[in-house]
């Protein structure tokens, strides 16, 4: 089921931290966030809902934040950014910091509320000079791992121990302050879809004669991020968007050139100012290390004949030609186009 990214008009507002007379409201707020979610019809334990409600145990290192309308003063939503050494740490270790009990008002979900919590909350653990922020989220909790991956966090496997009754494995996300890399992948922000629109034109019109129908099909990023995961490389040091590609969200698939068990990828781009820094080879690298999260065999695409050097790129990665995949498709009246198929098996 697609989602868009932001469902209604965006709300002014303000993240802070709460203040003594608001830690009551916040705790409510917290303990409604999380009864109305998407784990509602478990039972709430009530050692669970104590912790929600009781905001001003966790304000005591200072990390814990409200959204609060600005015309109103109506708290919209909450996060709790705290230290490894505090008991309500579940994940974090090494001086890392952790964000819990990210909740909003369901009366504002879907109006950018969550994601300026996330945000608000890692350039509150940065400031406290820690080598990254941790978190853990359970399974189902779809829009919050999209939220996640939107800010910049990385699924981290490795960390994922234990189960909880009713939840299963939570998964575990960390946003790095400590050795980050030149480049990172994440999913695209809404105010980012133009962009990543015009990239896409760019790096295609540089090297190919595209017809008018793919061209159109290019621009189409907003549909493209509503139906499914749509990633970018930014330069994590002036946040410059390099490079963008396609996959579909968990269960789905793009083309019918995917198969039962395998993932397939669409519309590798590079800017072109941005070639020569491995950008695609990171953007491809990304979608395999995402098959192996979704424990899929194989990670499949098709591309034009004519797309000689992603086709380099693609077996210099180690795909091979899948040539019982290939075809001709006629993509407007008189304009044919070759497609090639390569796989990656993870053995």
């Amino acid at each position: 089921m697609s989602e868009p990214l932001e469902t209604q008009p965006e709300l002014a507002f303000t993240v802070r931290q709460a203040r003594e007379d608001e830690y009551e409201a916040t705790g409510e707020l917290t303990s409604l966030g999380f009864a109305t979610g998407p784990y509602a019809h478990l039972p709430r334990r009530p050692e669970r809902v104590a912790l929600e409600r009781d905001a001003g145990a966790r304000a005591g290192d200072g990390g814990l934040l409200v959204a609060v309308e600005d015309d109103t003063n109506r708290l919209l939503g909450t996060a709790t950014v705290t230290r490894a050494e505090n008991p309500i740490s579940r994940q974090a270790r090494d001086g890392e910091a952790e964000l819990r009990l990210v909740a909003v008002d369901p009366a504002a979900r879907g109006r950018g509320v969550a994601q300026a919590l996330v945000q608000a909350s890692i350039d509150l653990a940065r400031s406290w000079g820690v080598p990254g922020l941790v978190l853990d989220t359970g399974p189902l909790n779809h829009t919050a791992q999209r939220n996640y991956l939107r800010a910049g966090f990385e699924r981290v496997v490795a960390r994922e121990l234990g189960t909880e009754t009713g939840i299963g494995t939570p998964q575990v996300y960390r946003y790095a302050f400590d050795d980050v890399a030149p480049v990172r992948i994440r999913l695209v922000r809404p105010h980012e879809l133009d962009a990543v629109a015009r990239l896409t034109v760019e790096a295609y019109t540089r090297d190919y004669r595209l017809s008018e129908t793919y061209r159109r099909s290019l621009v189409e990023v907003h549909d493209r991020a509503r139906s499914g995961e749509v990633w970018v490389a930014e330069d994590t040091a002036t946040g410059e968007l390099l490079g963008t590609v396609w996959t579909p969200r968990e269960g789905s698939r793009l083309s019918d050139v995917a198969r039962d068990d395998e993932l397939d990828f669409r519309l590798l781009a590079v800017a072109p100012d941005a070639r020569g820094r491995g950008i695609g080879a990171a953007l491809t690298e990304h979608v395999i290390g995402l098959a192996r999260i979704r424990g899929v065999r194989r990670v499949v695409l098709n591309t034009g004949s004519s797309m000689v050097g992603a086709q380099r790129l693609y077996e210099r990665l180690g795909f091979v030609r899948l040539a019982e995949r290939e075809g001709r498709i006629e993509v407007e009246p008189g304009f044919f186009v070759d497609l090639l198929a390569f796989g990656y098996d993870l053995d």
